[in-house]
């Protein structure tokens, strides 16, 4: 138990991940939700920005997008994400300005962290939330993940431990349009004189895609069991290069081998909210349904009438989707006056 941390537990937090200076979309809908949590209670929306020499310049960013105040910690050993440096960096921030509710992106990096300073705390953290709201009566937060294989919504609460905290599927919550006259406070703040470094960095090697990013895609093409060969993703990419959009998975797919793994939608994979996503051979079961139904449209290519896939669709083919996908490339290529 951190000492008195729960009486004075006040306002809502988001650690501010970011890679080579650069945040992913999940910050931003984090703030959008944070901002929201942090108008129900009536108390102020905090970031927490950790990272090397002038880190601090991506401050603003997060006040545009929402934030009240954003801490800024500066150390070549933040620099690149190791858990280390970062536990220990939280640590001392969360007992400093004791958060009530601490948010973080379920990436990679959010998931390796979040559990690592929730153990460091001794307090609970609800994993792959969908849903987070503040119990009227209660004040407290509530946090709603699917169960089960996606069966139920199960709503979690900490009733008495703080920070509450929790990691959020990132394309589920929405985020605010960004308000650059927006004001806010940047706060510096230094890092614990002796971080902790069991872990050192070697390099980054960024991931050569010939499609847009899963994850920040307004378009994705994707691929089922119903595709029968891996060799036929080939038409899948060749679709959804000519819509400028990104290829994805259910993870029938992935577990045969047939793709990577960072192609899967699904709850075991990535959560996604495109403008379009078509789903290609795909049946539809709700494991892959939880990563994708928010789609603003949903087109579903399936030689079976009764798959479930249709009941969520926006547009639905039924066909042989080897002969759809290159008709469908071909006639979008022939509108844009492509060869």
């Amino acid at each position: 138990m951190v000492e008195g941390i729960e009486e004075k537990a006040q306002g809502v937090w988001v650690f501010a991940e970011q890679r080579q200076g650069q945040f992913p979309s999940v910050v931003f809908e984090l703030l959008g939700a944070g901002r929201r949590l942090a108008e129900s209670k009536g108390e102020a929306l905090g970031a927490f920005l950790l990272g090397g020499r002038d880190i601090v310049n991506q401050a603003q960013a997060l006040i545009a997008g929402g934030a009240d105040r954003v801490v800024v910690v500066e150390d070549e050993a933040l620099a690149n994400f190791t858990d280390d440096p970062y536990v220990d960096t939280l640590e001392h921030l969360v007992k400093k300005y004791h958060p009530d509710i601490l948010l973080f992106g379920a990436t990679s990096t959010g998931r390796s962290l979040a559990p690592r300073l929730a153990a460091r705390l001794k307090t609970g953290l609800t994993a792959d939330c969908t849903g987070l709201e503040i119990d009227p009566e209660k004040g407290i937060l509530l946090q709603i993940r699917p169960a089960f294989g996606g069966n139920i919504m199960a709503t979690v609460v900490c009733q008495e431990r703080r920070p509450q905290m929790a990691t959020v599927r990132p394309r589920v919550m929405k985020r605010l349009p960004p308000d650059p006259n927006r004001t806010g406070e940047v706060i510096p703040e230094t890092a614990p004189s002796s971080l902790r470094r069991r872990v050192a960095f070697l390099d980054f090697v960024a991931e050569i895609r010939e499609t847009a990013n899963l994850e920040e895609a307004d378009v994705i093409v994707s691929g089922g069991r119903g595709m029968g060969d891996p060799k036929n993703f080939r038409l899948l990419e060749e679709l959804a290069r000519a819509l400028g959009g990104a290829v994805g998975a259910s993870r029938a797919a992935v577990d045969a081998g047939w793709v990577p793994y960072s192609y899967q939608v699904g709850q075991t994979g990535k959560t996604v909210s495109p403008k379009v996503y078509f789903a290609c051979g795909i049946s539809g079961a709700v494991q892959h349904l939880v990563g994708m139904k928010s789609s603003d449209i949903i087109v579903a290519i399936n030689k079976d009438p009764e798959a479930p896939i249709f009941k969520v669709a926006t547009y639905g083919l039924v066909g042989d989707v080897l002969e759809i996908v290159p008709a469908l490339t071909a006639e979008i290529k022939r509108w844009r006056g492509e060869s």
